[in-house]
């Protein structure tokens, strides 16, 4: 790690203001770029959720909105830099956000329509078989496993409840349990999510 004259001469005027010791240093290693990254993803999403707060920019936000915006994204971004980016950048490709797009179109709101339709067919028939099941999706990365779990969780008649820290099974509660899924376990994940993991390993992993 590579530190600056001028850091280490300020040191001590540097920790009494209470900055974090990743800017003490002048350093274009991970903790800069998570800082970076985390600052700037925050501020895309940030702007996306105030769109038409004012029409100073682009008819679209305020000053005051932006400026605002802007300091906050960067508190957020030294504080959760080590939260939200770790050690790897790969959702920085715009070929995995195409995907995630084509997710949430494509396989993700047909499955969500099913499920609703499902979930109206059970509340009116009464007709159902709740229990909790373990499924192995086989996917590695943190990122990939919260996607996954939130898919589930999102989709009508399904909850993600648990996770194994060690082996990144999921265990969900499944309004009506099949059967015939209970031959094999864990559960295979056809049975809960559809083809969800193989797109969330395109997607996160």
């Amino acid at each position: 790690m590579v530190r600056c004259s001028y850091v280490n001469k300020n040191r001590k005027f540097l920790t009494t203001i209470g900055l974090p010791y990743e800017l003490k240093i002048i350093n274009m290693g991970v903790p800069m770029k998570a800082f970076i990254v985390t600052t700037i993803m925050c501020l895309i999403l940030y702007l996306l959720l105030t769109t038409g707060s004012g029409t100073d920019i682009l008819g679209l936000w305020s000053f005051i909105e932006l400026a605002f915006g802007i300091l906050l994204c960067i508190i957020v971004g030294i504080i959760a830099r080590k939260v939200f980016i770790k050690d790897s950048y790969r959702m920085l490709n715009p070929v995995r956000w195409f995907l995630f797009l084509g997710y949430l179109i494509g396989p993700f709101f047909l499955a969500l329509t099913k499920a609703n339709l499902d979930v109206a067919y059970r509340v009116i028939t009464g007709k159902i078989n709740p229990g909790i099941v373990k499924i192995s999706p086989g996917l590695k990365t943190d990122l990939g496993i919260t996607l996954l779990a939130n898919s589930i969780t999102l989709t009508p008649g399904t909850l993600s409840v648990d996770i194994d820290e060690d082996t990144n099974d999921l265990y969900v509660h499944w309004i009506n349990v099949d059967t015939k899924a209970l031959e094999n376990k864990p559960v295979e994940c056809k049975y809960i999510c559809g083809n969800f993991p193989k797109w969330v390993r395109r997607i996160a992993e």
